[in-house]
């Protein structure tokens, strides 16, 4: 096999999810296809990474400095999901279910990993908290033992605000990430969340 498609596949292998295997079947896949095809899925990533940036409010994906959930008039401002990555803000978008809205930490605490607070948008949400007219935070992450610990990290970080802060509920089992429960799993999960701090009064 050829230099060239030897570093296509090592490249596509970098992607979330793509195995070795996977990477040559999409390598292959592509050599295979019409020059544009190829012109036009490197034009849509040239594209993507020129325009896209964080919107500098709730940390999400978006084309201008405010994304349209934050800048909505249509949401309920009085309720801030947390969520780990931009990916589970859009899955509970699909699901229709929640109306508020959003704030991505941009992971979880893993100090083992050298993932600590100062390297997550723990201090942007303080102050959103502090600043903007929040009622409740809920905080939307997984179930793995690290977003547990940011759970708790949060609740605590927050004690001091007359906020509520709340967590997804049992739909959601343990270490199971918002990318693989369906619908009717954030239904449970959000109507059944559970107050874990209820600030002070």
């Amino acid at each position: 096999m050829t230099e060239a498609v030897i570093r296509l596949a090592a490249a596509l292998q970098k992607l979330p999810s793509v195995g070795e295997k996977s990477a040559w079947r999409m390598a292959l896949y592509l050599l295979e296809q019409d020059e544009s095809v190829s012109h036009e899925l490197a034009h849509a990533l040239i594209e993507a990474k020129q325009r896209v940036c964080r919107c500098s409010r709730c940390f999400t994906w978006s084309e201008t400095d405010i994304c349209a959930v934050c800048s909505s008039e249509n949401r309920d401002r009085t309720t801030l999901c947390v969520v780990e990555r931009p990916r589970d803000m859009w899955i509970l978008e699909q699901s229709g279910r929640y109306r508020g809205l959003y704030h991505v930490l941009g992971g979880v605490l893993s100090p083992m990993n050298g993932i600590t607070a100062d390297s997550l948008t723990v201090e942007q949400l303080r102050h959103r908290v502090a600043t903007e007219s929040i009622a409740e935070v809920i905080i939307g992450l997984g179930g793995s033992n690290e977003a547990e610990t940011t759970a708790h990290y949060i609740s605590r970080l927050l004690a001091e605000y007359p906020v509520t802060v709340s967590r997804f509920a049992r739909g959601l089992s343990a270490g199971m990430d918002l990318e693989y429960a369906d619908r009717f799993t954030l239904d449970q999960a959000l109507n059944e969340r559970r107050v874990i701090n209820g600030g002070y009064r």
